[in-house]
């Protein structure tokens, strides 16, 4: 964007969604001078770039609910967004797999990212290093796959650091959690009588008031309900949802944490054999970042 031209011979701009301001004498200034505060141009650039902040903002969260939902993502729409440059960044570089045929993704043709285009279709970098398109009357869907879900995981990121990848939404660097064999279901620390339907290894986390606990969930992107921190999730094309206990006393009083869960749509919970990949992982995200924000006693190791 070009300077304009406002009160008292200054200038304003917008740098990406910072307002620059420059005098008379066309040198800029490391702020914006008091005295322009309310000026009419400096108003509406601070608006913009607040739009824009919250436009970058709501891309990247899309972006993230179609990854931890596992949803698929017409072609064409990615090719529309593509020129606008706040879903660009969001988009770019991440690891994209064409929609077989039972719904799960590609893997094998899965490739990072670089171009989308409505006539020419997809741009992407494969697996083995070369640029290849996705034709888009062969490909219509694809899934950005959750890194719990591609295979050999750490080599990948390993290409990803060789080829100066930087994803704009977090995809391959994200955390991943693994859902333990059955004989490891039960953790060591869990209280006894633990039921098969919950998960206690981030349990009895004190927070010194409720409302520490239920603000930084909040924070973090997840709902509270019913003393429940929540992840909705889509698995295999199953609506269900991860529930992690926080408290529901009151909002000023001490709480600990309780165990984790999953529920299908219907509130049934579910065992931890029925529980898929994607949710097993985003599930213990969620405990794990909300437990972090714990009051750590000086004999503990300290917080994850």
């Amino acid at each position: 964007m070009g300077w304009i031209e406002t009160s008292g011979g200054y200038a304003v701009a917008l740098d990406g969604t910072r307002v620059l301001c420059r005098n008379a004498a066309g040198r800029t200034l490391k702020q914006v001078p008091s005295k322009l505060k309310d000026d009419t141009e400096v108003v509406r650039l601070r608006q913009l770039a607040e739009w824009l902040e919250r436009h970058e903002r709501e891309c990247r969260e899309q972006v993230d609910t179609w990854l931890v939902r596992s949803l698929p993502v017409p072609v064409a729409l990615l090719a529309r967004v593509w020129p606008d440059p706040a879903w660009r960044s969001a988009l770019r570089d991440l690891v994209v797999a064409p929609v077989a045929a039972d719904g799960s993704a590609d893997t094998a043709r899965a490739g990072f990212l670089r171009d989308a285009d409505p006539v020419r279709g997809l741009g992407i970098v494969d697996l083995d290093g070369d640029s290849v398109r996705l034709d888009p009357a062969e490909v219509g869907t694809v899934l950005i796959p959750h890194p719990v879900l591609l295979e050999d995981l750490a080599e990948l990121r390993e290409f990803a650091a060789e080829l100066g990848v930087e994803q704009g939404a977090e995809q391959l660097f994200r955390e991943v959690w693994r859902r333990p064999e059955p004989a490891e279901d039960a953790p060591e620390g869990a209280s006894e009588g633990a039921s098969a339907q919950d998960w206690r290894a981030y349990a009895n986390g004190k927070f010194a008031q409720l409302r520490h606990a239920t603000t930084r969930a909040v924070s973090l992107g997840y709902r509270v309900r019913g003393g429940y921190a929540v992840c909705p999730l889509v698995e295999g094309g199953r609506q269900l949802e991860a529930a992690y206990w926080v408290g529901d006393d009151y909002p000023d009083g001490e709480t600990l944490t309780g165990s984790l869960e999953w529920r299908d749509a219907a509130g049934r919970r579910l065992p931890p054999a029925e529980v898929g990949p994607v949710a097993w992982s985003e599930g213990e995200r969620m405990a794990a970042l909300v437990y972090a924000g714990r009051v750590v006693e000086n004999d503990e190791e300290g917080a994850l």
